[in-house]
């Protein structure tokens, strides 16, 4: 392979990986540990895949999931706009991770946590 062949096709492979780079935001709060890693390629608006891992400052037990990004929506109510927060599902359990630091998890109509934190 030539050299310059060999340098271009490292630059493109840099740059693929570098559009696919994961994003990690940590949020802390008096009971848990929040880590948020985002999957999606640099400048999408929304991303489908998100991991989710918190864990328990009490019991030191984690739980991960996989989610979403959470948005408001644009005045022809289809265009994400302002970004909210993630939003994750176990069973019947909702866990929402919102963009000012609070954790909010529910079951149904019960809250179950609602703690402030923040974003390390």
């Amino acid at each position: 392979m030539k050299p310059s062949i060999h340098l271009a096709a490292l630059a493109a492979f840099t740059f693929a990986a570098s559009a696919h780079a994961a994003t990690q935001q940590t949020l802390e709060t008096s009971g848990f540990t929040v880590k948020i890693v985002q999957q999606c390629e640099e400048g999408n608006v929304t991303c489908d895949d998100v991991r989710y891992t918190g864990t328990s400052k009490k019991t030191g037990k984690a739980i991960k999931l996989r989610g979403k990004t959470m948005h408001s929506m644009a005045a022809d109510g289809v265009t994400p706009g302002a970004f909210q927060g993630y939003v994750f599902r176990s069973g019947r359990v909702n866990y929402t991770v919102y963009a000012d630091g609070r954790l909010v998890v529910t079951e149904g109509k019960k809250t179950l946590v609602n703690q402030r934190g923040e974003w390390k």
